[in-house]
């Protein structure tokens, strides 16, 4: 039996339309799809009849399907001479576990492909009207995980406080309160303004806006949970006339109440 062939294909933020017209194929030409919990279920409408749909989603401290297992799966497809795309949200390469998926089929012989996605700490602040870098605010961008943020140093805050002008902070929200600490720390104005947005790209989207010294309170005030993308850095400030995104939906409301 001819081997299969596995594709690991980014699917964006959120909005469905962010999607490459190469991911978009690989969708349509899978035999299997393994899909993760905050891809857009429209995409798994272009799936051709008969595609075998598998829901690997993680939720914090709960995952339907261990990495391991997935892995597997990948592997077993593809040795039945099947096409099987892994769809995965944002870009499959941050914070997304695609190296290591890739890393387990190169192990196996498996042939495969990585499909870039647009990722979220570039896509959302941008539906939220806050381009990452600027010339007048923002010469530099890093993207940092908080999931795992803690005090055994593996995380250089010294370096992002004082190195970096824009930071965008992934699955941080509940370690949000340590972050500000250790950014003011090591010496970030407690006034840096700061945004938490809550679905970016989509029609929930949120924007929670304050600076290091606010945003713990406002977060909570407003109750925000992950998904949401941490965005620190002059830039936020240019949100408040650059919010596109959230004048249009407010639009689309108003049109669809007058109709």
């Amino acid at each position: 039996m001819e081997q299969g062939k596995v594709y690991i294909v980014g699917a964006g933020p959120g909005d469905p339309e962010l999607i490459t017209l190469k991911g978009l194929r690989a969708i349509k030409e899978a035999d299997v799809i393994l899909y993760d919990r905050l891809i857009n279920g429209e995409l798994l409408t272009y799936a051709k009849p008969g595609a075998e749909q598998i829901f690997c989603g993680k939720q914090p401290n709960f995952h339907v399907l261990k990495q391991e297992t997935i892995n597997q799966l990948l592997v077993h497809h593809a040795l039945k001479g099947k096409i099987v795309t892994r769809l995965k949200g944002g870009d499959p390469f941050v914070f997304g576990r695609g190296g290591e998926e890739a890393e387990h089929l190169a192990k196996h012989h498996i042939a495969y492909e990585i499909i870039p996605g647009i990722t979220s700490g570039i896509a959302a602040p941008a539906y939220a009207g806050i381009p990452v870098t600027h010339r007048e605010y923002s010469q530099s961008f890093a993207i940092i995980t908080g999931h795992q943020c803690h005090d055994n140093g593996d995380i250089q805050w010294e370096s992002l406080a004082k190195g970096i002008d824009t930071l965008a902070i992934y699955m941080g929200v509940k370690k949000l309160p340590y972050i500000c600490e250790q950014l003011i720390k090591y010496g970030r104005h407690p006034g840096t303004p700061a945004v938490l947005v809550y679905w970016g790209t989509t029609e929930n989207q949120l924007n929670v806006t304050g600076t290091l010294e606010t945003i713990v309170q406002e977060a909570r005030k407003s109750n925000i949970q992950n998904p949401s993308i941490i965005i620190i850095g002059d830039v936020v400030k240019l949100g408040e006339k650059l919010n596109w995104f959230q004048h249009e939906t407010n639009e689309q409301q108003v049109l669809r109440a007058v109709l």
